[in-house]
């Protein structure tokens, strides 16, 4: 049935852009993290998708490191990815490190004040703020299903 669609049955891999891995792994160690894994019914989606937008990705860009791969070529060329707590920065640190990274913002966005909305808190304070929201989201899921 497939063949006869013209539809190619393939899986996630690692290092192909046409598969789906990027948005599964972070489906898995970020969204999944915070948000956990049972249904949430539709009808709750703009709340949620309020939640990411407002709390949870900021948070994620801003004040949570992540490590960044070194990539090293080793004697039989296979890709080898080390993991350095050197390389260790923010989404937003590491798009900053990139050369003539003010060419990849939108006209209307700058660094200055992107810098100023990066340090309008710590990270343990934006970690609060997110748990706080977090917990709010998940009141308002519960007092709506119970209603």
């Amino acid at each position: 049935m497939l063949e006869k669609l013209r539809i190619e049955f393939t899986k996630s891999r690692a290092r192909r852009t046409n598969d789906n891995a990027l948005v599964e792994s972070k489906n898995a160690s970020v969204v999944r993290k915070h948000l956990g894994y049972s249904h949430i019914p539709s009808h709750h989606a703009q709340i949620v998708n309020d939640f990411l937008r407002d709390h949870l990705t900021p948070y994620l860009n801003y004040h949570r490191p992540c490590f960044f791969p070194e990539v090293i070529i080793d004697d039989k060329g296979r890709q080898r990815r080390r993991y350095r707590y050197e390389h260790m920065n923010t989404p937003y640190e590491k798009l900053k490190a990139i050369p003539n990274a003010n060419t990849f913002l939108k006209p209307e966005v700058t660094f200055p004040e992107l810098d100023t909305l990066a340090r309008t808190m710590t990270d343990n304070q934006a970690a609060e703020q997110l748990n706080r929201a977090r917990e709010k989201l998940f009141q308002r899921i519960k007092s709506k299903k119970a209603a």
